[in-house]
Protein backbone atom coordinates (compact mmCIF):
# COMPACT_ATOMS: atom_id res chain seq x y z
CA UNK A 1 0.00 0.00 0.00
CA UNK A 2 3.08 2.13 1.06
CA UNK A 3 4.84 2.27 -2.98
CA UNK A 4 1.73 2.34 -5.02
CA UNK A 5 0.86 5.74 -3.92
CA UNK A 6 4.62 7.19 -3.99
CA UNK A 7 5.68 9.32 -6.33
CA UNK A 8 8.85 8.72 -8.79
CA UNK A 9 10.56 10.78 -6.85
CA UNK A 10 9.88 9.29 -3.95
CA UNK A 11 10.27 5.95 -5.23
CA UNK A 12 14.05 6.98 -5.85
CA UNK A 13 14.78 8.16 -2.82
CA UNK A 14 13.29 5.38 -0.65
CA UNK A 15 15.37 3.32 -3.73
CA UNK A 16 18.41 4.44 -1.70
CA UNK A 17 16.91 4.30 1.64
CA UNK A 18 18.19 0.63 2.40
CA UNK A 19 21.87 1.37 1.17
CA UNK A 20 22.12 5.15 3.57
CA UNK A 21 20.58 2.70 6.40
CA UNK A 22 22.88 0.07 6.12
CA UNK A 23 25.73 2.80 5.95
CA UNK A 24 24.84 3.96 9.12
CA UNK A 25 22.52 6.59 8.57
CA UNK A 26 20.19 6.09 11.32
CA UNK A 27 23.01 5.04 13.56
CA UNK A 28 25.77 7.24 15.46
CA UNK A 29 29.08 7.94 14.12
CA UNK A 30 32.94 8.40 15.09
CA UNK A 31 32.28 11.43 13.13
CA UNK A 32 29.52 12.84 14.88
CA UNK A 33 30.69 11.85 18.15
CA UNK A 34 33.79 14.34 17.34
CA UNK A 35 31.85 17.42 16.26
CA UNK A 36 32.99 19.77 19.11
CA UNK A 37 29.59 20.97 19.68
CA UNK A 38 27.96 17.97 20.59
CA UNK A 39 30.59 17.54 23.34
CA UNK A 40 29.95 18.18 26.62
CA UNK A 41 31.33 21.34 28.13
CA UNK A 42 32.08 22.59 24.72
CA UNK A 43 33.57 26.14 24.67
CA UNK A 44 32.03 27.34 21.65
CA UNK A 45 29.03 29.34 22.33
CA UNK A 46 25.80 27.85 21.64
CA UNK A 47 24.51 30.88 19.69
CA UNK A 48 24.91 31.04 15.82
CA UNK A 49 22.51 32.89 13.06
CA UNK A 50 22.60 33.95 9.38
CA UNK A 51 20.07 36.83 7.74
CA UNK A 52 19.49 36.15 3.84
CA UNK A 53 17.59 38.01 1.29
CA UNK A 54 14.71 35.23 0.26
CA UNK A 55 14.81 36.43 -3.29
CA UNK A 56 18.30 36.60 -4.31
CA UNK A 57 19.80 34.45 -2.02
CA UNK A 58 22.47 36.94 -0.82
CA UNK A 59 23.64 36.14 2.79
CA UNK A 60 23.26 39.57 4.83
CA UNK A 61 24.85 38.23 7.92
CA UNK A 62 26.78 35.38 9.76
CA UNK A 63 27.58 34.37 13.13
CA UNK A 64 29.04 30.69 13.09
CA UNK A 65 26.50 30.11 10.37
CA UNK A 66 27.83 26.84 9.41
CA UNK A 67 28.63 25.30 13.10
CA UNK A 68 26.65 22.24 13.68
CA UNK A 69 24.25 22.59 16.26
CA UNK A 70 20.83 20.92 17.41
CA UNK A 71 17.37 22.04 15.92
CA UNK A 72 15.13 20.92 17.88
CA UNK A 73 11.72 21.32 17.08
CA UNK A 74 12.90 23.99 13.81
CA UNK A 75 13.60 20.26 12.44
CA UNK A 76 9.51 20.00 12.20
CA UNK A 77 10.16 22.46 9.27
CA UNK A 78 11.40 19.36 6.74
CA UNK A 79 8.90 17.11 8.23
CA UNK A 80 6.63 19.61 6.83
CA UNK A 81 7.97 20.20 4.08
CA UNK A 82 8.09 16.41 2.70
CA UNK A 83 4.15 16.55 3.77
CA UNK A 84 3.47 19.65 1.75
CA UNK A 85 5.61 18.18 -1.06
CA UNK A 86 3.16 14.80 -0.81
CA UNK A 87 0.16 16.72 -1.18
CA UNK A 88 1.19 19.24 -3.79
CA UNK A 89 1.86 15.65 -5.65
CA UNK A 90 -1.52 14.27 -4.97
CA UNK A 91 -0.60 11.78 -2.42
CA UNK A 92 -1.86 13.11 0.42
CA UNK A 93 -4.62 15.09 0.84
CA UNK A 94 -5.95 17.51 3.76
CA UNK A 95 -9.12 15.44 4.42
CA UNK A 96 -6.60 12.47 4.94
CA UNK A 97 -6.77 10.92 8.20
CA UNK A 98 -3.04 10.49 10.01
CA UNK A 99 -3.48 7.50 12.81
CA UNK A 100 -1.84 7.32 15.78
CA UNK A 101 0.46 4.48 16.79
CA UNK A 102 1.75 3.32 20.36
CA UNK A 103 4.95 5.10 19.28
CA UNK A 104 3.51 8.33 18.04
CA UNK A 105 1.13 8.36 20.98
CA UNK A 106 4.06 8.18 23.42
CA UNK A 107 6.09 10.88 22.36
CA UNK A 108 7.26 13.40 25.08
CA UNK A 109 5.59 16.50 25.18
CA UNK A 110 4.71 18.73 23.98
CA UNK A 111 1.96 16.70 21.55
CA UNK A 112 -1.76 16.51 21.45
CA UNK A 113 -1.89 13.78 24.15
CA UNK A 114 -4.31 11.85 21.44
CA UNK A 115 -4.43 7.66 22.29
CA UNK A 116 -3.11 5.49 20.20
CA UNK A 117 -5.80 4.19 17.09
CA UNK A 118 -7.48 7.97 17.13
CA UNK A 119 -6.47 10.12 13.71
CA UNK A 120 -6.72 13.35 12.89
CA UNK A 121 -7.04 15.08 9.22
CA UNK A 122 -3.42 16.20 7.53
CA UNK A 123 -4.52 19.46 7.72
CA UNK A 124 -5.03 19.01 11.61
CA UNK A 125 -1.71 17.55 11.87
CA UNK A 126 0.14 20.87 9.96
CA UNK A 127 -1.36 22.78 12.45
CA UNK A 128 -0.33 20.52 15.59
CA UNK A 129 2.80 20.82 14.66
CA UNK A 130 3.25 24.46 13.06
CA UNK A 131 1.51 25.95 16.08
CA UNK A 132 1.18 23.81 19.20
CA UNK A 133 5.20 21.96 17.95
CA UNK A 134 3.30 18.52 18.86
CA UNK A 135 5.87 15.98 18.46
CA UNK A 136 3.31 13.25 18.55
CA UNK A 137 1.84 14.41 15.26
CA UNK A 138 4.82 15.07 13.89
CA UNK A 139 5.43 10.98 14.37
CA UNK A 140 2.12 9.93 13.31
CA UNK A 141 3.06 12.09 10.07
CA UNK A 142 6.60 10.69 9.51
CA UNK A 143 4.61 6.99 9.68
CA UNK A 144 1.93 7.92 8.02
CA UNK A 145 4.41 9.23 4.71
CA UNK A 146 7.22 6.84 5.32
CA UNK A 147 5.90 4.09 6.92
CA UNK A 148 8.32 4.12 9.83
CA UNK A 149 9.90 7.10 11.90
CA UNK A 150 13.31 6.01 10.93
CA UNK A 151 12.67 5.47 7.37
CA UNK A 152 11.25 9.00 7.01
CA UNK A 153 14.12 10.75 9.05
CA UNK A 154 16.62 9.06 6.45
CA UNK A 155 14.34 10.81 3.13
CA UNK A 156 14.67 14.05 5.44
CA UNK A 157 18.20 13.75 5.37
CA UNK A 158 18.29 12.77 1.73
CA UNK A 159 16.00 15.34 0.95
CA UNK A 160 17.81 17.74 2.76
CA UNK A 161 20.99 16.80 0.53
CA UNK A 162 19.15 17.56 -2.63
CA UNK A 163 18.29 21.06 -1.44
CA UNK A 164 21.80 21.74 -0.86
CA UNK A 165 21.64 21.28 3.48
CA UNK A 166 25.72 19.81 3.52
CA UNK A 167 25.70 19.45 7.21
CA UNK A 168 22.72 18.12 8.62
CA UNK A 169 21.57 14.73 9.66
CA UNK A 170 18.14 14.07 10.70
CA UNK A 171 16.91 10.93 12.65
CA UNK A 172 13.17 11.34 13.85
CA UNK A 173 10.88 14.10 12.85
CA UNK A 174 9.99 15.81 15.64
CA UNK A 175 12.92 17.69 16.53
CA UNK A 176 13.13 15.65 20.08
CA UNK A 177 16.68 15.35 21.83
CA UNK A 178 19.28 13.45 19.94
CA UNK A 179 22.96 13.57 19.92
CA UNK A 180 22.98 12.50 16.40
CA UNK A 181 20.45 15.00 14.83
CA UNK A 182 22.24 18.24 13.71
CA UNK A 183 22.26 21.11 11.42
CA UNK A 184 23.03 24.72 10.98
CA UNK A 185 22.02 28.22 10.91
CA UNK A 186 23.22 28.31 7.16
CA UNK A 187 21.23 24.66 6.43
CA UNK A 188 17.74 25.91 7.96
CA UNK A 189 17.74 28.77 6.10
CA UNK A 190 18.28 27.16 3.03
CA UNK A 191 15.50 24.81 3.93
CA UNK A 192 13.03 27.93 4.68
CA UNK A 193 13.92 29.85 1.59
CA UNK A 194 13.07 25.79 -0.19
CA UNK A 195 9.48 25.72 1.80
CA UNK A 196 8.54 29.08 0.76
CA UNK A 197 9.54 28.97 -2.32
CA UNK A 198 8.54 25.45 -3.25
CA UNK A 199 4.86 25.64 -1.50
CA UNK A 200 3.74 29.14 -1.38
CA UNK A 201 0.14 27.39 -1.54
CA UNK A 202 0.87 26.45 2.12
CA UNK A 203 3.60 28.63 3.95
CA UNK A 204 0.75 30.24 5.40
CA UNK A 205 0.13 27.74 8.01
CA UNK A 206 3.46 28.88 9.47
CA UNK A 207 1.16 32.54 10.44
CA UNK A 208 -1.83 30.48 12.19
CA UNK A 209 -1.51 31.87 15.97
CA UNK A 210 -3.54 29.46 17.24
CA UNK A 211 -6.66 26.86 15.98
CA UNK A 212 -9.35 24.82 17.64
CA UNK A 213 -9.23 21.16 18.07
CA UNK A 214 -11.95 19.35 19.75
CA UNK A 215 -13.62 21.68 21.59
CA UNK A 216 -10.34 23.63 22.74
CA UNK A 217 -8.28 26.37 21.59
CA UNK A 218 -4.40 25.97 21.04
CA UNK A 219 -2.68 28.60 20.97
CA UNK A 220 1.04 28.99 19.22
CA UNK A 221 4.45 29.21 20.58
CA UNK A 222 5.99 31.80 17.84
CA UNK A 223 4.94 35.65 19.75
CA UNK A 224 6.48 37.80 17.44
CA UNK A 225 3.71 36.73 14.96
CA UNK A 226 1.71 39.43 16.68
CA UNK A 227 4.57 41.45 17.76
CA UNK A 228 6.31 42.59 14.76
CA UNK A 229 4.92 43.92 11.69
CA UNK A 230 5.26 41.52 8.76
CA UNK A 231 6.77 38.81 10.68
CA UNK A 232 4.67 35.60 9.17
CA UNK A 233 7.11 32.34 9.81
CA UNK A 234 8.49 30.13 10.42
CA UNK A 235 9.24 27.77 13.48
CA UNK A 236 10.45 27.61 16.97
CA UNK A 237 12.37 25.27 18.77
CA UNK A 238 13.96 24.61 22.27
CA UNK A 239 15.53 21.69 24.05
CA UNK A 240 18.26 21.90 27.13
CA UNK A 241 20.88 20.95 24.60
CA UNK A 242 19.59 23.63 21.93
CA UNK A 243 18.99 26.42 23.57
CA UNK A 244 16.18 28.79 21.82
CA UNK A 245 16.14 28.57 18.49
CA UNK A 246 13.70 30.37 15.89
CA UNK A 247 13.48 30.05 11.86
CA UNK A 248 11.71 33.36 10.99
CA UNK A 249 10.86 35.43 7.92
CA UNK A 250 9.37 39.31 7.34
CA UNK A 251 8.19 41.13 4.26
CA UNK A 252 8.77 44.97 4.39
CA UNK A 253 8.50 47.10 1.64
CA UNK A 254 7.79 44.24 -1.19
CA UNK A 255 11.02 42.90 0.61
CA UNK A 256 11.58 40.06 1.91
CA UNK A 257 14.11 38.20 4.52
CA UNK A 258 14.74 34.99 6.07
CA UNK A 259 16.61 34.79 9.87
CA UNK A 260 17.64 31.76 12.05
CA UNK A 261 19.11 32.50 15.35
CA UNK A 262 20.04 29.13 17.33
CA UNK A 263 21.09 28.94 20.72
CA UNK A 264 19.31 31.62 22.32
CA UNK A 265 19.21 32.05 26.16
CA UNK A 266 15.74 32.90 26.71
CA UNK A 267 12.28 32.92 25.04
CA UNK A 268 12.72 36.92 25.24
CA UNK A 269 16.63 37.16 24.39
CA UNK A 270 16.02 34.80 21.05
CA UNK A 271 13.08 36.90 20.04
CA UNK A 272 14.49 39.81 20.74
CA UNK A 273 17.36 38.72 18.47
CA UNK A 274 15.45 37.66 15.57
CA UNK A 275 13.59 41.12 15.83
CA UNK A 276 16.77 42.99 15.56
CA UNK A 277 18.51 41.06 12.63
CA UNK A 278 15.53 41.33 10.89
CA UNK A 279 14.61 45.42 11.26
CA UNK A 280 18.11 46.11 10.89
CA UNK A 281 18.53 43.88 7.53
CA UNK A 282 15.66 46.01 5.87
CA UNK A 283 17.62 48.72 7.06
CA UNK A 284 20.30 47.66 5.62
CA UNK A 285 18.30 46.78 2.29
CA UNK A 286 17.04 50.49 2.24
CA UNK A 287 19.92 52.66 2.62
CA UNK A 288 21.93 50.36 -0.02
CA UNK A 289 19.08 51.40 -2.43
CA UNK A 290 20.04 54.75 -1.88
CA UNK A 291 23.75 54.36 -2.17
CA UNK A 292 25.40 53.73 0.67
CA UNK A 293 27.40 50.73 1.52
CA UNK A 294 26.17 49.15 4.77
CA UNK A 295 26.09 45.88 6.39
CA UNK A 296 23.89 44.21 9.23
CA UNK A 297 26.94 43.28 11.19
CA UNK A 298 27.96 46.82 10.98
CA UNK A 299 24.72 48.29 12.66
CA UNK A 300 24.46 45.75 15.58
CA UNK A 301 26.28 45.34 18.66
CA UNK A 302 25.92 41.95 20.11
CA UNK A 303 25.55 40.80 24.03
CA UNK A 304 25.55 36.99 22.70
CA UNK A 305 23.80 35.16 25.92
CA UNK A 306 26.43 32.45 26.48
CA UNK A 307 28.61 34.90 28.28
CA UNK A 308 29.33 38.54 29.33
CA UNK A 309 32.35 40.02 27.07
CA UNK A 310 30.88 42.20 24.39
CA UNK A 311 32.34 43.61 21.28
CA UNK A 312 31.02 44.93 18.12
CA UNK A 313 30.48 42.86 15.72
CA UNK A 314 33.25 41.64 12.71
CA UNK A 315 31.78 38.53 11.22
CA UNK A 316 30.95 40.39 7.64
CA UNK A 317 32.54 43.17 5.66
CA UNK A 318 31.20 44.87 3.67
CA UNK A 319 32.70 43.86 0.01
CA UNK A 320 33.23 40.30 0.37
CA UNK A 321 30.40 38.26 1.92
CA UNK A 322 27.72 41.16 1.79
CA UNK A 323 28.21 39.26 -1.92
CA UNK A 324 27.81 35.53 -1.39
CA UNK A 325 24.34 33.80 -1.76
CA UNK A 326 22.62 31.22 -0.62
CA UNK A 327 21.84 28.84 -2.82
CA UNK A 328 20.47 25.23 -2.96
CA UNK A 329 22.73 23.35 -4.58
CA UNK A 330 26.12 24.61 -3.23
CA UNK A 331 27.05 26.58 -0.52
CA UNK A 332 30.83 27.35 0.01
CA UNK A 333 31.74 28.81 4.09
CA UNK A 334 32.45 32.02 4.40
CA UNK A 335 36.16 33.18 4.97
CA UNK A 336 37.11 33.07 8.61
CA UNK A 337 35.87 36.41 10.56
CA UNK A 338 39.09 38.79 11.93
CA UNK A 339 39.33 37.85 15.71
CA UNK A 340 39.40 41.60 17.96
CA UNK A 341 41.06 41.81 21.06
CA UNK A 342 38.82 43.18 23.99
CA UNK A 343 41.46 44.65 25.85
CA UNK A 344 41.22 48.14 24.43
CA UNK A 345 41.99 51.12 26.67
CA UNK A 346 39.81 54.25 26.49
CA UNK A 347 43.83 55.82 26.59
CA UNK A 348 43.96 54.68 22.93
CA UNK A 349 41.58 58.05 21.69
CA UNK A 350 43.68 61.19 21.12
CA UNK A 351 43.11 63.30 23.79
CA UNK A 352 41.73 67.02 23.09
CA UNK A 353 44.91 68.92 21.66
CA UNK A 354 46.11 66.16 19.46
CA UNK A 355 47.70 66.15 16.09
CA UNK A 356 44.91 66.23 13.20
CA UNK A 357 44.76 65.51 9.63
CA UNK A 358 44.61 68.60 7.60
CA UNK A 359 41.54 67.49 5.43
CA UNK A 360 37.67 67.62 5.01
CA UNK A 361 37.09 63.98 4.23
CA UNK A 362 36.33 61.07 6.71
CA UNK A 363 35.67 57.62 6.87
CA UNK A 364 32.82 55.75 8.92
CA UNK A 365 33.57 52.88 10.60
CA UNK A 366 30.09 51.47 12.00
CA UNK A 367 26.90 52.65 13.86
CA UNK A 368 25.41 51.40 16.96
CA UNK A 369 22.93 51.62 19.52
CA UNK A 370 24.73 53.55 22.01
CA UNK A 371 27.53 56.30 22.05
CA UNK A 372 29.70 54.08 24.39
CA UNK A 373 29.82 51.13 21.86
CA UNK A 374 30.44 53.20 18.74
CA UNK A 375 33.36 54.71 20.72
CA UNK A 376 34.79 51.55 21.62
CA UNK A 377 34.78 50.68 17.78
CA UNK A 378 36.91 53.45 17.43
CA UNK A 379 39.31 52.33 19.83
CA UNK A 380 39.32 49.22 17.94
CA UNK A 381 40.22 50.48 14.42
CA UNK A 382 42.73 53.44 16.34
CA UNK A 383 44.09 50.20 17.47
CA UNK A 384 44.54 47.80 14.31
CA UNK A 385 44.72 50.22 12.27
CA UNK A 386 47.13 53.31 13.66
CA UNK A 387 49.26 53.44 10.29
CA UNK A 388 45.94 54.90 8.29
CA UNK A 389 44.07 56.70 11.15
CA UNK A 390 46.38 57.66 13.64
CA UNK A 391 46.15 61.35 12.87
CA UNK A 392 42.39 61.91 12.42
CA UNK A 393 39.84 63.05 14.93
CA UNK A 394 37.42 60.05 16.34
CA UNK A 395 34.18 61.56 16.80
CA UNK A 396 30.70 59.64 16.87
CA UNK A 397 27.87 61.17 15.58
CA UNK A 398 24.26 60.84 16.11
CA UNK A 399 21.45 60.09 13.39
CA UNK A 400 18.10 59.68 12.61
CA UNK A 401 16.73 56.41 13.75
CA UNK A 402 18.51 57.16 17.25
CA UNK A 403 21.97 54.98 15.65
CA UNK A 404 25.38 56.78 16.59
CA UNK A 405 27.93 56.45 14.17
CA UNK A 406 31.78 55.96 14.43
CA UNK A 407 34.07 58.04 12.02
CA UNK A 408 37.30 59.58 11.79
CA UNK A 409 37.15 62.94 10.61
CA UNK A 410 39.99 65.15 9.11
CA UNK A 411 40.81 62.88 6.44
CA UNK A 412 42.28 64.07 2.94
CA UNK A 413 40.62 61.95 0.10
CA UNK A 414 43.38 59.65 -0.94
CA UNK A 415 43.96 58.93 3.16
CA UNK A 416 40.30 58.07 3.43
CA UNK A 417 39.85 55.87 0.39
CA UNK A 418 43.40 53.81 1.36
CA UNK A 419 42.12 53.89 4.98
CA UNK A 420 38.75 52.17 4.03
CA UNK A 421 40.87 50.07 1.56
CA UNK A 422 42.78 48.40 4.46
CA UNK A 423 40.27 48.25 6.53
CA UNK A 424 37.46 46.51 4.64
CA UNK A 425 40.60 44.14 3.04
CA UNK A 426 40.55 42.77 6.94
CA UNK A 427 36.92 42.17 7.18
CA UNK A 428 36.22 45.14 8.77
CA UNK A 429 33.05 47.91 7.33
CA UNK A 430 33.98 51.01 6.41
CA UNK A 431 32.47 53.59 4.63
CA UNK A 432 34.22 57.02 2.71
CA UNK A 433 32.66 60.55 4.04
CA UNK A 434 33.03 62.99 1.46
CA UNK A 435 32.95 66.61 2.09
CA UNK A 436 29.74 67.99 2.48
Amino acid sequence: MFAKFMSARFVLAAAGLASALMCGLAAPTTAAAQIPYLQLNSAEPKYAAIVIDANSGEMLYDKRADSPRYPASVTKVMTLYLTFEALSEGRLKLTDRVPFSSRAAAQAPTKLGLQAGDSISVDEAIRAMTVKSANDAAVAMAERLGGSESRFAALMTLRGQELGMRNSRFVNASGLPDSRQISTARDLAILSRATMRDFPQYYSYFSITGFNFRGNYVRGHNRLLTNMPGFDGLKTGYTNASGYNLAGSAVRDGRRLIAVVLGGSSTAWRDNNMEDLLTTGFDVLKRRSHGERTTIASNLYEDEPTGPIMRPSSEEGDGDQAGLKIVLTDNPRPPPALKVSPTLKAAQIPAKGAKKAKGEWGVQVGAFKSKGLAREQLMIVRSRFSKFVSDAEGAVEGAAGGNFRAQFQGLTAEAARGACQAISAKRQPCMVLAPG
